[in-house]
């Protein structure tokens, strides 16, 4: 390649160890729309996906909730492991029991709780509309509802429910459709849809608000029988053999087998007592950096590589133990490695911007794994906080010291020890709204990207980096300086979300 035209991916990483911020990615020739780009891509050996984007096993990430819209959205959620089995084995099921527009997990109270508790949902859910049932619980005997329109000029917050609920109902028998609901809820002018089994027990919910969000998400990741893909994580000891056994009777689609530095002789021995147990179930092994570790997991059986080791932004294994790699180069040599073999790899680290998203698919990944991106969302696990004026939750890596007081140390191999070495820090990252309108962001700018680079998918854009059509080019930092806002005396920040292209 002409170097006036940047270098060849070879030629870039002849030298030592790149992140993603010291290069950047030389533009080609638009031939398309934006409407016209695909991001399907290969999630293992035997699953593809439509959207390269995967949330990370971490507790302050990804339980249901968000493992729900990340496959609604064309990607997939990872269960983390930082829980009981039985726990983690029932965000599988609640996953996998999602039907679009219907609520399956309500929050219901009863009759003798307090309107001060339905303020205290509307503060950390940020709705009040909640059926009523005898016993507080799904499957009770549905006997009212409360809105907002009971309660919002109450000034007694301590009255009990069942003086302000109504009890006028309007509800639809469990088997409805989502277009009978969305009719019902309609014609009835309500907010919520109560759905009841033939003895005036709640089954589940319709929304009024969750069907305007869910009626169109025609990327949805879903199996054979039209739910939604879920993956979890397990980790390497002999007992987790057992929480393996529970996910997949929970309905777990693809399992992430958790370890920092996953090429051991636990994990090697693991992934082949997985594979030969259940064949069908798809397997990512990891967390990897060299070829070498990625042909050990793979002749093991892996259907799948996670790469990256320290490069979290919570993440201290770098500078703790002083092993591990710079991401774009563990990136690009694993994902060569594995291609070769046929196995899809993750960029698990070091996302935080679109750009990043766009030279990690670049440099080889087939999806990226993203945690602090994801962990200030509404879907994310956690409460929402104010800290020193601004809108946070907390995020934490599974190596910190809180997680490892609770299970985390499972994944560097401490469970036993006596002496435990943190390996990762806890923080909070900023308010960034709903995965519902975050992720499709992301997902538009990366089209941008993949459209200036004059490539109509993720596959083609692997090609034209095979074929040296994709030209690189490394970065000083004055020229880091000079691509980022600079010589203004002051500006205002793009509204996250906008995605107008000048």
């Amino acid at each position: 390649m002409d170097r006036g035209n940047g270098v060849d991916a070879a030629t870039l990483f002849e030298e030592g160890g790149l992140t993603y911020d010291d290069f950047i990615l030389l533009p080609g020739y638009i031939n398309c729309s934006l409407a016209d780009i695909s991001l399907e891509t290969e999630l293992t050996r035997r699953a593809a996906i439509k959207s390269p984007i995967i949330s990370s096993p971490m507790d302050t990430v990804t339980e249901s909730r968000m493992a729900i819209y990340m496959a609604l959205l064309g990607g997939i959620g990872i269960v983390h492991y930082n829980n009981t089995v039985e726990e983690q084995a029932e965000e599988v099921r609640k996953t996998k029991r999602f039907e679009n527009g219907f609520i399956m997990e309500p929050v219901v109270l009863s009759p003798d709780h307090r309107i001060s508790d339905v303020d205290a949902i509307k503060r950390r859910h940020g709705f009040s509309g909640i059926p009523i049932t005898q016993d507080g619980q799904v499957g009770g005997k549905l006997v009212g509802i409360v809105s907002g329109r009971d309660i919002d000029f109450e000034p007694d917050r301590s009255k009990r429910l069942r003086e302000v609920m109504s009890t006028d109902l309007v509800t639809a028998p469990i088997g409805i459709t989502l277009t009978e609901g969305n009719r019902i809820l309609r014609q009835s002018k309500k907010g919520k849809l109560p759905i009841v089994d033939e003895d005036g027990n709640l089954v589940c919910l319709m929304s009024r608000t969750d069907l305007r969000k869910n009626q169109d998400f025609p990327l949805a990741s879903k199996d054979e029988s039209k739910q939604l893909l879920v993956g979890a994580a397990v980790g390497t000891h002999p007992d987790d053999r057992d929480r393996l056994g529970a996910l997949v009777e929970a309905g777990v689609d693809v399992v992430v087998f958790d370890s920092a530095q996953g090429y051991s002789v636990f994990q090697v021995d693991m992934i082949k007592w997985a594979k030969e147990r259940y064949p069908d179930l798809g397997i990512i092994g990891g967390n990897v950096v060299t070829p070498d570790q990625c042909e050990g997991l793979i002749e093991a059986g892996a259907d799948g590589l996670r790469v990256g080791m320290g490069s979290g932004s919570i993440c201290i294994t770098q500078e703790t133990v002083a092993v591990g790699r710079s991401q774009a180069s563990a990136v690009y040599h694993c994902a060569r490695a594995a291609h070769q073999k046929g196995v899809p790899v993750i960029a698990d680290g070091g996302i935080t911007s679109i750009g990043h998203i766009a030279k990690a698919l670049a440099v080889g990944a087939d999806t990226v794994m993203m945690g602090s991106l994801l962990a200030a969302t509404e879907e994310a696990p956690g409460e929402y906080f104010y800290e020193g004026g601004v809108k946070v939750k907390r995020y934490r890596g599974m190596g910190s010291p809180e997680a490892m007081a609770d299970r985390g140390a499972r994944r560097y191999m401490e469970r036993d020890e006596a002496i435990k070495v943190a390996q990762g820090v806890s923080g909070t990252v900023v308010d960034k709204g709903s995965v519902v309108d975050y992720v499709p962001y992301l997902l538009q700018g990366l089209r941008h990207a993949l459209q200036d680079l004059g490539c109509r998918s993720v596959r083609e854009l692997h090609e034209g980096v095979e074929a040296g059509r994709v030209g690189f080019e490394k970065r000083t930092p004055s020229a880091r300086v000079e691509g980022g806002v600079h010589s203004l005396h002051s500006f205002q920040e793009p509204h996250r979300f906008s995605s107008s292209k000048s």
